[in-house]
């Protein structure tokens, strides 16, 4: 008589890093997302376009906490983070962008960094808490700022700092919080040509380095395809196609409601 073989364990795959389900958010009688969903996987870099207007911004503003959704909800790793406060998204690791620079204009460069490396290390996010000059918050900063190429800029203030550096800044602040999902609003905009590929390649090394999420809106098309290994297509406040860039482009709902060119 044979012996039985017992069975392997049941795999349970492991959660999305970030899922919207039926998301929803109506202000004063207008739609301005509707049924949005996303299943974004770990460690993954995704895009995000649509034309003015079709609720990318809106979508960053509902999941990292700025606005709260009159439908659906937001998990991240998981846990439902729908009406978790911006701090507490971000204590758990929620790393956010905006179209407009959020630093501290007339804090130094390294300043910037080192007041969000102080919460990495378990101090308040207080500018009346700056660290010791060669404390474990300012030995973080430091090192996040050679990463994105900032070292010979540490004592010039924010606000002189060219609109590509203050991309880069940025960058290096999500790396001194850690955050495990990222959410990048236009990181181009207003960049100077000469500074793009710089400013790709230290996305591309944060998301590889750190193994974070990534979720990118971005309007240079071209630049986006290049980099991101999925693509969410939003179209008055929906998403009408998630798929690889080649498919995105191919795909003719995409064409006709984005590219302009109609199938």
């Amino acid at each position: 008589m044979s012996t039985p073989v017992p069975s392997a364990p049941a795999q349970h795959p492991a959660p999305s890093a970030l899922r919207v389900e039926k998301l929803g958010l109506q202000i004063g009688g207008a739609t301005i997302l509707k049924d949005v969903d996303l299943d974004v996987a770990p460690g993954s870099l995704v895009g995000v376009i649509g034309p003015n207007g079709a609720g990318k911004t809106t979508l960053f503003n509902v999941v990292s906490g700025i606005m709260t959704p009159t439908a659906g909800r937001v998990l991240m790793n998981g846990e439902d983070i729908t009406r978790m406060s911006v701090p507490a998204r971000a204590r758990a690791g929620l790393g956010r962008t905006f179209q407009t620079s959020s630093l501290f204009p007339k804090l130094s460069v390294l300043e910037n960094v080192r007041l969000a490396a102080q919460v990495a290390v378990g101090h308040d996010y207080s500018l009346f808490h700056f660290p010791a000059s060669k404390d474990a918050a300012t030995r973080r900063a430091l090192q996040n700022l050679e990463e994105v190429g900032l070292t010979h800029k540490l004592l010039t203030p924010a606000g002189d700092i060219s609109h590509g550096d203050k991309r880069k800044l940025e960058i290096a602040v999500l790396l001194a919080m850690d955050s495990k999902i990222v959410l990048l609003d236009e990181p181009m905009a207003g960049v100077a040509s000469g500074d793009v590929a710089g400013l790709v390649d230290n996305i591309r090394e944060l998301q590889e380095r750190t193994g974070c999420t990534v979720l990118m809106v971005e309007h240079h098309i071209d630049v986006l395809m290049g980099l991101v290994e999925k693509v969410a297509v939003m179209y008055f406040g929906s998403i009408i196609a998630f798929d690889s860039p080649a498919e995105i482009m191919a795909n003719p709902l995409v064409q006709s409601a984005y590219l302009g060119n109609a199938a």
